[in-house]
């Protein structure tokens, strides 16, 4: 078993595997190197939506242990109303698939953490353990609930660290809005000395906000219908830097899923298949068979082939070079899932499919 990882001594200076797909080629760098591996009239998108403290330890009305992790905004019911993943006694040194299973719950429960008390208001069909959740500030209106949320919460943990994070270590230095339920953790390696090099060498950066839900719920069946639908907002002037990008021939690079998500979302809604600004959901999940419109590479984390996001991948590259490139980690020992290595996929520019 591989000792517990602590968090990076930098941020910026973790190890990279480029994967070049019209050279056909995997090899090794640095993500300090990124400037030198783009060329000038290339664009990164970047996700800037902040992380919010999305883990709440508590219990029930009869005291039973639950902690209840919040994987997005339930828009359909309005402020104050969340969707969250249960879970039940432990805690983040357990990894989530070992968790016990958390109390049963039903419409009309209540749950406490701390000062803070919610009301269980509907089940999902997806899972017992996926519960709609109104948390019972009036009241004092939504400011006092977002402010009880940053002191009763905590960061989303992960049991292979060595210890617990601050919600400052699960921020991108560009983090804006309080969005992300985890990390849009692809972007951590970028700091603003690597965004000042890549600018210097004439590669531009532009932003959307995605509201990035849960990587893991410990429940098979969950997991499988991850990602869940997921807001995103695009703002005029990342699709006007996305379109004088492609212009000029030079490449859109997600760093991240959730950028990949919003933007080929986005551009696959249109019945022109063309990306327009705007805010929306998208449900879109990508694998081998999806036609790129706008997205023509992604800076990634290092993920195993059981991942969801590993398939997202096969829309960039061939599956054959991307399994290369994951006997490469592995050989190597590269470190998988948050704070963990990165992977850089260049695919050929252009439209799929």
């Amino acid at each position: 078993m591989r000792a517990a990882r602590t968090y990076p001594a930098r941020r910026d200076d973790v190890r990279l595997l480029v994967v070049d797909v019209p050279a056909a080629s995997v090899r090794e760098s640095r993500t300090t190197r990124l400037p030198a591996l783009l060329s000038r009239g290339d664009l990164l998108v970047l996700n800037d939506a902040a992380t919010v403290p999305a883990s709440l330890q508590g219990g029930t009305a009869t005291g039973q242990a639950v902690e209840a992790r919040l994987i997005a905004e339930d828009l359909e019911r309005g402020a104050g109303h969340f969707w969250a993943v249960l879970f039940g006694a432990g805690d983040w040194r357990q990894r989530t698939e070992d968790r016990p299973p958390p109390p049963a719950v039903s419409p009309g429960d209540r749950l406490r953490f701390g000062q803070l008390d919610a009301e269980v208001v509907a089940l999902s069909p997806l899972s017992s353990r996926l519960v709609a959740l109104r948390f019972l500030n009036e009241p004092a209106g939504p400011d006092a609930l977002w402010a009880a949320l940053y002191r009763e919460g905590r960061a989303v943990q992960y049991s292979y660290l060595a210890h617990e994070l601050p919600l400052w270590a699960v921020q991108t230095v560009y983090a804006g809005r309080p969005w992300a339920f985890e990390m849009p953790s692809a972007g951590r390696p970028l700091s603003w000395e690597i965004l000042l090099g890549l600018r210097e060498q004439g590669v531009r950066w532009a932003s959307l906000t995605h509201a990035a839900g849960l990587s893991s719920t410990g429940d098979g069946a969950l997991d499988a219908a991850l990602p869940l639908p997921e807001r995103f907002e695009i703002p005029e002037a990342t699709v006007a830097a996305i379109a004088d990008a492609h212009r000029g021939g030079g490449r859109v690079i997600a760093v991240g899923t959730t950028v990949v998500r919003a933007l080929e979302g986005r551009a696959s809604a249109a019945a022109d298949g063309v990306l327009r600004a705007g805010a929306g959901v998208t449900d879109l999940r990508i694998g081998p068979d999806h036609r790129r419109r706008v997205v023509d590479g992604i800076l990634s984390g290092i993920h195993t082939s059981a991942e969801t996001h590993f398939a997202l991948l096969a829309a960039f590259a061939p599956l054959e070079l991307l399994e290369a490139a994951q006997r490469t980690a592995e050989s190597r020992d590269f470190t998988t899932h948050e704070l963990g290595d990165a992977m850089l996929v260049l695919a050929r520019r252009g439209p799929t499919g």
